[in-house]
């Protein structure tokens, strides 16, 4: 016999009537991380899925939490390396083949 959690985890497409039907239900579930499938006589034509949201802070810079970053950081470079940068010519794409 299958639980309810299970059924739920791997019944993600819908039919429109049934979203229509029970729109709410299918929110809350896209609301928890899930996407859904809509599919019109069982075949799939679009799909509702949570939107990304912004975190409430910003990311921290680095990925040691002991690790400490200078002031200057996020500084323009100077300008000779800034001049150097720039005119370095782009590196040519082979053709490959093809049109």
């Amino acid at each position: 016999m299958y639980n309810n959690h299970a059924i739920f985890m791997y019944m993600n497409k819908v039919n429109i009537a049934d979203a229509r039907a029970h729109l709410s239900r299918y929110l809350a579930r896209v609301e928890a991380g899930e996407t859904i499938t809509l599919c019109r006589r069982n075949v799939p034509v679009a799909e509702i899925r949570p939107l990304r949201t912004e975190p409430a802070e910003p990311r921290p810079i680095g990925i040691d939490l002991g690790m400490t970053v200078p002031d200057s950081f996020l500084d323009p470079l100077p300008d000779d390396i800034q001049r150097t940068s720039a005119h370095r010519r782009p590196r040519r794409r082979r053709h490959l083949g093809g049109e």
